[in-house]
């Protein structure tokens, strides 16, 4: 789920802290050179690192173009920027057209918060061909993530048990155990990562991606946010409007949200996506294998989940498939048209008590992989939201909110509501109730909203245009399904992402791409 299924943690002692501590880099010797005029050390990519997600380097680019990768110096703390250093890990490709039509670097960034763009976009990089004819690609880790100071709270076994626990109690126990299973997560962070935990903000990674402009040689940010990184976006649009090149906005948070609101609008838009895919697959001419009727579905999937809240079913290995980590597999295969099919599969397997499918797709949504190693998406993902965030909710107020989230979505509000206590007894406070985009005097910012996106849904693609002020914000819509808009291929959306970013060409407010 977007926050529900998202570790804790045990303490160490103060000792590992401060190993782990020099291990990520997150407290370097105090410098007095400006960070600005560091030259970045291109090389080839190692294999990711566990915090990364593992796996082997990244493979060229159709054509043989490699990808190459570099460490970049910032500031611990921004409001001490003469003080400790952090390393940010950086990957690109470089332009494959000519010099002379080389526009600079395009920066993207995945979203979360908690992802490695360092191993995400090479796993895209073939969807980026035709921007790469004018600029190079550039991604980053942000601070907390992946190679980049990242924030550590549980260890593998850990995190295992962290997934299986029960994110809907139904008494006092189990309410109490969830809580405490918090708590405890909570302190383990504050012990592992405590000298990252205030420096993880939106703010502290707008900053950087500034610093990452200036020092790959731009004017100019020229920028791609997807999900989470549009918020990132525009963050970075409101701190320095006169430094935007072109950018875009793909699969809109919305900024005028709480963090309340935004995990309510995420339980109404993950059901959404549950309606159109149980649409999808009743509508078809052959049978659909997991319900007669789009409620039948639904209410098939609904007994399940019971059913496994009361008895897991096997999973892989020793794992069984719980409850939570069901509605966690549910969720992945919402986020992408693609996955539909496996989550038809999943469900047939479920029914006839086999996990395996839900479990794998549960696993790739909380970033575990085949090893049983996890990467630290969790763990940032906690941290970054906890440190942005300032509302810290009691489970009291949890269930005063109840029957709101469950009128929102049957299947996932329970889960959405309890996803609210992940700050409480966090160890930073949160900067903001909202994020400040206001960016007045910036270049138009094309702002890309899909209809059937479950994770941010449409209406934020709205919100994002009004708040980033007159004349800044330029709305596209798309009718479509899963999240985000270009990755979905459509040739309408790409267009005229490809158009703006390439040649400056803005498209009409308001155009609809279907």
């Amino acid at each position: 789920m977007p926050n529900p299924p998202r570790p804790r943690a045990a303490a160490l002692t103060a000792a590992v802290l401060l190993l782990s501590c020099a291990l990520a880099g997150c407290g370097g010797d105090s410098q007095d050179e400006d960070l600005s005029a560091q030259e970045l050390s291109w090389k080839d990519c190692p294999a990711p690192s566990r915090a990364e997600g593992g796996g082997d380097p990244p493979s060229p680019l159709p054509g043989g173009a490699e990808w190459q990768c570099a460490t970049l110096k910032a500031p611990l703390d921004w409001a001490k920027p003469k003080g400790d250093t952090i390393d940010l890990a950086l990957i690109r490709a470089k332009a494959s057209g000519a010099e002379d039509r080389r526009i600079g670097s395009l920066v993207f960034n995945f979203g979360g918060p908690g992802g490695s763009g360092v191993t995400t976009l090479p796993a895209f990089g073939a969807d980026y061909a035709t921007l790469r004819t004018r600029y190079d690609l550039v991604s980053f880790d942000p601070r907390g993530v992946g190679r980049s100071a990242p924030v550590e709270c549980l260890n593998a076994p850990q995190l295992d048990y962290w997934f299986e626990q029960d994110w809907t109690p139904d008494d006092l126990a189990e309410r109490t155990a969830l809580m405490a299973n918090t708590k405890e997560f909570n302190a383990a962070c504050e012990e592992n990562s405590q000298k990252m935990l205030p420096h993880v903000r939106t703010t502290d990674a707008a900053r950087d991606m500034d610093l990452m402009r200036q020092v790959l040689g731009d004017d100019k940010l020229y920028y791609f946010g997807i999900s989470y990184g549009t918020e990132l976006g525009g963050v970075y649009a409101h701190l320095f409007p006169k430094r935007v090149g072109r950018a875009v906005f793909d699969a809109v948070v919305d900024p005028t949200q709480s963090s309340e609101q935004g995990s309510l609008g995420q339980a109404e838009g993950f059901q959404l996506a549950l309606d159109n895919f149980a649409e999808d697959c009743t509508s078809k001419p052959e049978d659909c294998p997991v319900g007669d009727t789009v409620q039948d579905v639904k209410d098939r999937i609904a007994k399940l989940l019971a059913d496994l809240d009361r008895k897991p079913i096997p999973g892989i290995g020793q794992r069984p498939l719980t409850q939570t980590a069901a509605t966690n597999g549910i969720a992945q295969s919402l986020y992408s048209k693609d996955f539909w099919e496996y989550l038809v599969e999943g469900l047939e397997q479920a029914y006839d008590g086999d996990g395996r499918i839900l479990m794998l797709l549960s696993d790739s949504m909380n970033g575990r992989s085949e090893n049983g190693e996890y990467s630290n998406i969790t763990a940032a993902n906690i941290a970054i939201n906890c440190a942005d965030d300032r509302p810290r909710y009691t489970a009291t107020d949890v269930e005063r909110r109840l029957p709101a989230f469950r009128a929102a979505s049957p299947l996932f509000g329970d889960f959405m509501a309890w996803s609210m206590v992940s700050c409480t007894d966090w160890a930073v406070a949160g900067a903001a109730d909202r994020p400040d985009v206001n960016a007045a005097g910036s270049a138009p910012i094309l702002v890309v909203g899909n209809t059937g996106d479950p994770a941010t849904p449409y209406e934020g693609a709205r919100k994002m245009v009004e708040a980033l002020g007159t004349g800044v914000g330029v709305e596209l819509t798309y009718k479509g399904q899963g999240h985000g808009a270009y990755g979905s291929k459509n040739r309408c959306v790409q267009a005229a992402v490809d158009g703006y970013l390439l040649n400056g060409k803005v498209p009409a407010a308001g155009t609809v791409c279907s």
